[in-house]
């Protein structure tokens, strides 16, 4: 974080109004996100109680990403990447909507709800490589470290609010809310995406890349540029386990520590709270300790939150697992996407990018039967 340091701090990237508006939007969003994520979860415990039926939530959620982002990335690689921001949370505000209508409407079934999820994690892998390439044109390249930092530091900071807002909604009021604002959310992010302005670039002279082709060149620069390579072979190497943290959460809360709707949102906002945590103490402890050293901290805390949650029963424990859960997850998923940030030329940005991303979804595809599940 050294440059980020130069450039005025952890909060120098707030001097850019571009920025500021886009990660006040997509705070929003993100909220509305994990109300929707606690909601979904929650309800497909009421409609089919089973661990595997659960955990098909998770699946259904991270799958769009390890079958999309790469194809996505290529996408955002070649065509306008606002135009493609703007397009796609369209097509999420709709189903946000529909599955709001269902939900109110008590008209919601185990198959429906799963393809709902499905679509809405479709939208998020066509969203994550685009937006997460606009960073360097919203910020000076000095700040890019601290931008990175808080734009994991604002996914945060939405899982801190949005779980415990769901909570209490679905205790007080009902199930239906959670979606609801989950819809009226995407549309915050859709202001902001009509608002900003991007400055034109000059054309660019070289040929049109195809979209199959533009797969290709993004994977062939990832497997044999150095850099990069070893981001995706750590990424692999923690996620495809720690993951496991996450699908497991819903069931821990209602089976094994049998709470309801407001432990639930307890924990994950506990997590966010310990995200939030980490995110401000991160830039100084990886300029004391350097990436290598802050990623192997985040994986033991990590194994030592599972430890935890398999071997101590209570609701206490659980909770301050997941402030370390939170510390230990913002630790490596940041310093790991700053470093493919910084391993990857604007040409090729999106496309590494969406192969990092799928690395972290297929953590979230992978579970042990049975009973199992788990999240990204």
């Amino acid at each position: 974080m050294t440059a980020a340091s130069s450039a005025g701090g952890a909060w120098s990237p707030f001097r850019q109004t571009a920025f500021t508006v886009l990660w006040v939007a997509t705070v929003v969003s993100n909220i509305g996100t994990w109300m929707n994520d606690v909601g979904a979860g929650w309800l497909m415990t009421g409609l089919a109680p089973s661990p595997q039926i659960v955990a098909m939530v998770q699946a259904a959620t991270t799958l769009p990403v390890f079958l999309f982002a790469i194809l996505a990335g290529a996408v955002a690689d070649i065509v306008d990447r606002r135009r493609l921001l703007l397009v796609v949370n369209i097509g999420l505000a709709v189903v946000a909507f529909a599955v709001g209508a269902v939900v109110q409407a008590d008209a919601m079934t185990p198959v429906l709800l799963l393809v709902f999820t499905f679509l809405l994690g479709t939208g998020a892998a066509f969203i994550a490589p685009a937006w997460q390439a606009i960073v360097p044109k919203l910020v000076p390249r000095s700040d890019l470290t601290a931008a990175v930092a808080l734009n994991s530091m604002g996914i945060n900071i939405s899982r801190a609010i949005g779980p415990a807002v769901a909570g209490m909604l679905i205790a007080g009021f009902g199930l239906f809310w959670p979606f609801a604002l989950n819809a009226l959310s995407t549309l915050i992010v859709i202001a902001a995406l009509i608002w900003w302005k991007p400055a034109k670039e000059a054309p660019d002279t070289l040929p049109a890349e195809h979209v199959i082709g533009g797969m290709m060149a993004g994977l062939r620069y990832a497997m044999f540029t150095k850099p990069i390579r070893l981001v995706l072979v750590r990424a692999a190497a923690f996620f495809l386990f720690a993951s496991a943290f996450w699908a497991m959460l819903p069931l821990v809360a209602r089976v094994v520590l049998g709470g309801g709707a407001g432990l639930y949102g307890g924990l994950l906002a506990s997590v966010g709270v310990g995200a939030v945590a980490g995110a401000l103490l991160l830039p100084g402890l990886r300029t004391k300790l350097g990436p290598d050293m802050t990623v192997m901290l985040g994986s033991i805390g990590t194994a030592l939150v599972l430890v935890t949650l398999g071997l101590v029963p209570g609701q206490i424990p659980a909770m301050l697992a997941g402030l370390v859960a939170g510390a230990s997850w913002i630790a490596v998923l940041s310093t790991l996407n700053v470093a493919a940030q910084a391993a990857l030329p604007d040409w090729v940005r999106a496309r590494g990018l969406a192969i990092y991303l799928t690395e972290v979804s297929a953590g979230g595809l992978w579970r042990p039967m049975p009973p199992s599940r788990r999240l990204c």
